[in-house]
């Protein structure tokens, strides 16, 4: 009889998945915001500074799962098993820093709104799409097409 039941025997170690997530969204990162300033798109920038937590808290969460495998000690009985927890802080707080940024400066266009490339901003829209597939591709086994 074969071995099949319904679930996935995925791998417990990301790194390349992280890596190759960190770094598409990192240069991602960088093109979205200059093409936000060039087009006049608080929406790109905005995302940008998003994508931004986004490598952020990938980092975080890769550092965190790579800490949960460490055997304890009796100084630490439980390991580092807690890291996930104080990484998800840590990424939340950098969410909050990155939404006053945004208000802060969707406040300013409220006084001084700019005509915006809106052809522009689409098709960056639709790559950054493209880019958060491909990297909950690499991340989400059951995301991955068989």
């Amino acid at each position: 009889m074969g071995h099949n039941h319904g679930h996935l025997h995925g791998t417990n170690d990301y790194s390349r998945a992280f890596i190759v997530g960190m770094t598409l969204n990192l240069v991602f990162v960088v093109i979205e915001f200059l093409y936000g300033k060039w087009s006049n798109s608080i929406a790109l920038v905005a995302d940008a500074g998003h994508n931004l937590s986004d490598v952020l808290g990938l980092s975080l969460a890769w550092g965190a799962a790579v800490l949960a495998r460490r055997s304890p000690t009796p100084k630490r009985t439980y390991g580092f098993r807690r890291s996930s927890i104080f990484a998800a802080v840590i990424n939340a707080s950098s969410l909050m820093v990155v939404v006053g940024a945004i208000a802060w400066e969707a406040l300013g266009r409220f006084t001084l709104p700019e005509p915006v490339a809106e052809k522009t901003v689409i098709i960056v829209a639709a790559i950054g799409i493209f880019i958060n597939a491909v990297t909950a591709m690499f991340l989400c086994p059951a995301v991955r097409m068989t």
